[in-house]
C-alpha cells in the first residue's frame, strides 16, 4: 500500500519512478545508476547503510576517524537546528563518497514498516544530506496514520497523525500499558480506513471495536508534543512457562542492530522458560570472524553448523541486548544459524518485508524442539 500511495503521489506531481532490477544484490548499482532524488526505504536498507558507514569508518587511521569524527558533529549540529542539504564544505570534503553510494541527488526519504533508531536516522540526515521523514500506518488504514513534519530534526517517533486519521489509544492489561498513561494500542478512525476484508466477514468483525476503530495491535506512547512512538506489538505477543509474556517484534528489532545478524527470528514456546532466535548472519562478518579464528575456508553454510560460531552469534546477540536494557526473560539463550536469508520467493517475508511469523514458525519447528529437548534445564 505504501507503494501505491508513492506512486500515486508522484505521478500526480509529474516525476519519473525508477524500479530496480528486482535482484536485491544488484540494489547499490541501480540506485547509483538511477540517481533518485526522492527515495521510499525500509528501516532494513538504512541499517545496512549504517553499518557500512561506520564500519569503513572504523578501519580508517587515526587521522581519517578524527576528521570524520569531527565533520560529523559539525553536520549534525546543522541537522539539529533544522537545517539540511549537501552544500556544506563537510559534505564536499568528507561525505560525497557516501552520498554517491545512493546516486548523491537523493533530497527526501521517507522510511516506515518497523521503527528505525535514532542513531541510523541522525547517521543517515548527517552523511547524505537528505531530510528523512519517518512514518506509521498499515495497509488496512491506506498506509498513513502518522507522520512526522518534513522539518522535524528529532528522532524516536513516527509523527502526530495524518490529517486523514483520528487516533485513541486502547488500555492492554495484559502487557501492563493504560491510556490513562498516555501508551496503549492504537486504534484508528477516518476516511482513510477500510471497510472490512473483502468477503471475509469473520476477519472484518475482529479488526474492528465497538466505536468502529481499526485495531491495529501496536502499542504506542504519545509524546508531550503530540507524536506517537511505537514502543511494543500486541498482536504477536506469547507468554511463557513462568507466565511472562514476551513480544518478540520488540526484541528483533533490538537485536537486528547488531553487524553479525542479517536477519532475525525470535520464538519461544509456551512450555518453555526461555527464547531461541534464528538468525541470519551477515556472510561478511561471519567469514571474518572464521578467518580471524584461523580456520580453514569454509562455506557459510559450514561455518553457520559450528557450535563456535553459534556461540559467538549469541554473545553479539546479547551485547546489543544488554546495550538496549533486555531484561535475562528477552534475551535468546540459543540461536539457529540459517544460511539462506528469508524472502518473498522463499514464503518467509511479506511484499513489504515483514517475517511471516506462522510460516516462520512452522519452517523451525523441529529444530526448536530439539534444542528445548536438549537443553531441558537452561
Amino acid at each position: 500500500m505504501m507503494e501505491q500511495l508513492t506512486h500515486w503521489t508522484v505521478i500526480c506531481i509529474g516525476s519519473r519512478i525508477g524500479y530496480f532490477r528486482g535482484n536485491i544484490q544488484g540494489l547499490t548499482d541501480d540506485i547509483k545508476c538511477l540517481k533518485p532524488t526522492f527515495f521510499p526505504v525500509v528501516p532494513r536498507l538504512l541499517n545496512r547503510l549504517y553499518d557500512a558507514v561506520t564500519g569503513k569508518i572504523q578501519q580508517q587511521g587515526f587521522i581519517a576517524r578524527l576528521v570524520y569524527n569531527f565533520a560529523f558533529a559539525r553536520k549534525l549540529s546543522l541537522v539539529r537546528s533544522g537545517k539540511t542539504g549537501r552544500d556544506t564544505v563537510w559534505d564536499r570534503l568528507v561525505f560525497k563518497k557516501i552520498q554517491d553510494q545512493v546516486g548523491g541527488n537523493v533530497d527526501l526519504m521517507v522510511t516506515g514498516s518497523a521503527p528505525c533508531s535514532a542513531s541510523v536516522l541522525e547517521t543517515c540526515r548527517v552523511t547524505l544530506g537528505a531530510t528523512i521523514v519517518e512514518g506509521y500506518g498499515q495497509t488496512e488504514c491506506t498506509a498513513l496514520a502518522t507522520c512526522a513534519w518534513m522539518g522535524d530534526p528529532s528522532t524516536g517517533h513516527c509523527g502526530a497523525p495524518a490529517a486523514c486519521a483520528l487516533i485513541k489509544l486502547a488500555d492492554v492489561p495484559d502487557l501492563n500499558y493504560y491510556s490513562k498513561d498516555g501508551k496503549g494500542e492504537i486504534r484508528i478512525k477516518g476516511p482513510c480506513v477500510t471497510k472490512g476484508y473483502y468477503k471475509d466477514p469473520e476477519r472484518t468483525a475482529e479488526l474492528f471495536d465497538e466505536d468502529g476503530f481499526l485495531q491495529t495491535g501496536d502499542i504506542g506512547e504519545v509524546l508531550p508534543n503530540g507524536c506517537i512512538r511505537i514502543i511494543d506489538r500486541k498482536k504477536h505477543i506469547f507468554k511463557l512457562a513462568q507466565g511472562e509474556y514476551v513480544a518478540p517484534e520488540k526484541i528483533e528489532n533490538v537485536y537486528i542492530r547488531t553487524p553479525v545478524a542479517q536477519q532475525v527470528y525470535v520464538d519461544g514456546d509456551s512450555l518453555q522458560r526461555w527464547l531461541i532466535a534464528v538468525v541470519v548472519p551477515e556472510p561478511e562478518v561471519l567469514l571474518h570472524w572464521n578467518e580471524k579464528n584461523g580456520n580453514e575456508k569454509r562455506s557459510i553454510q559450514e561455518i553457520c553448523n559450528d557450535e563456535k560460531a553459534k556461540q559467538y552469534v549469541l554473545s553479539e546477540l546479547h551485547t546489543i541486548g544488554k546495550a538496549n536494557k533486555l531484561n535475562s526473560i528477552e534475551q535468546v539463550k540459543k540461536v539457529i544459524l540459517a544460511a539462506d536469508p528469508f524472502t518473498v520467493e522463499n514464503g518467509l517475508l511479506t511484499p513489504t518485508l515483514k517475517a511471516k511469523r506462522p510460516q516462520l514458525r512452522l519452517k523451525y519447528k523441529d529444530q526448536m524442539a530439539k534444542i528445548y529437548a536438549a537443553f531441558p534445564n537452561l
